[in-house]
């Protein structure tokens, strides 16, 4: 087997790499997590290069890359901060539910304005009674007339209050677990639709929020696809989910192994350099070899992807052990840095934070635990 890039990727991979530390870097990363503000500047940029349609087919303006190109850029462009590849990742995502189950005049309103980075989307999935349970939705659409009336409530639905954004909203519109299920594209500045904004100590910049819905009334064509298929169509994009979500741990992983790795080498204590010691080189050489791991893991699923196979069990295996490294090289990293690795100028303490929402976020490590072992047989 070769394990190598070949030229294309490797191109890319440079290309990717190159941006984020020219076009965005450290500085105006932690600029935007203190200030919790979008990074337009960079989604707009993107959307300039055209990277923003990346999982998009070319007849809707995308370039279709496959899952390995998909994955070198969710490692680079999550490099510096999670919350940064969330800002890209979750509209592109959702941009996919248009795309395959969008009608003609559904796609020219909402694809054009994404792809030039002018628009974001989020997905309205989780309520304060289904996180994990994500099909125990209680939001009901009800169809009166040619509109359709909402109402429930949302929880960490990220990137809902963005200026002129839009939420694909999953809704109850019949009693069956599952086929009682249907998405809505729902406009964030709708009549009826209330959005507060959660102070999380992560997704600062990408920001998450909580809907209320009070007879919000939406046109009869804002259904997305067709009624009852709104669980299969949330499905669909899990693996592509999934893989991005460990990639970016992966680039995440790499840079605060490198950011301690340089710190030790710099810092003196009892005379030598703390990257001296036996105790603190072993933990980073510990490190090391968990990050290749991780990064063999995510490339070994996309690899399965772009061959037209499932690979269900290998991008959830790739998620837990990917983030479960993050944390635990940020976490040593912590502990190396001592109290320095406490100030936001340090980025490791970001690093930690971010990547114990990680373990939470686009599907717990205990989900993927269990759809692992479902898929063993167990």
């Amino acid at each position: 087997m070769d394990f190598r890039f070949n030229d294309e990727q490797r191109i890319w991979h440079e290309t990717v790499h190159n941006f984020m530390d020219k076009e965005v870097g450290r500085e105006y990363t932690r600029e935007h997590d203190a200030s919790r503000e979008f990074p337009w500047e960079v989604y707009k940029k993107m959307g300039e290069l055209g990277w923003l349609g990346l999982l998009l087919p070319e007849a809707d303006g995308g370039v279709e890359a496959d899952p390995i190109m998909f994955a070198i850029f969710c490692e680079a462009i999550g490099k510096y901060s999670l919350d940064t590849a969330a800002c890209m990742m979750t509209s592109m995502f959702t941009a996919t539910n248009f795309s395959v189950h969008g009608t003609p005049a559904q796609k020219l309103k909402y694809l054009p304005p994404f792809l030039r980075g002018e628009k974001t989307f989020s997905i309205g999935m989780t309520e304060p009674q289904s996180g994990s349970d994500a099909a125990a939705v209680r939001t009901k659409a009800v169809l009166d007339g040619d509109e359709w009336v909402l109402n429930g409530n949302k929880t960490f639905i990220s990137g809902a209050h963005l200026p002129g954004g839009t939420i694909v909203l999953l809704a109850r519109t019949g009693e069956d677990r599952y086929k009682g299920l249907s998405l809505f594209i729902l406009p964030n500045d709708t009549k009826g639709l209330t959005i507060t904004k959660l102070n999380t100590i992560v997704r600062r910049s990408l920001g998450t929020t909580q809907l209320y819905l009070d007879n919000v009334r939406i046109p009869k064509d804002n259904l997305l696809g067709e009624e009852g298929k709104g669980w299969t169509y949330i499905g669909e994009h899990l693996e592509h989910e999934r893989l991005s979500l460990a990639a970016s741990y992966v680039g995440n992983a790499q840079t605060a192994l490198d950011d301690t790795i340089n710190y030790t080498k710099q810092r003196k204590a009892f005379g030598k350099s703390l990257s001296d010691f036996q105790v603190i080189k072993h933990r980073m050489a510990e490190d090391a070899i968990a990050v290749e791991a991780a990064r063999l893991l995510t490339y070994s699923a996309a690899a399965k992807m772009a061959r037209g196979e499932s690979a269900v069990k290998e991008v959830s295996m790739a998620k837990v052990f990917a983030v479960d490294t993050l944390f635990k090289t940020a976490f040593n990293g912590m502990q190396a840095m001592g109290g320095y690795s406490q100030l936001p100028e340090m980025d490791m303490e970001r690093y930690m934070r971010e990547a114990k929402h990680g373990m939470v976020g686009g599907g717990a490590n205990e989900i993927q635990k269990s759809i692992i072992a479902k898929l063993m047989g167990l």
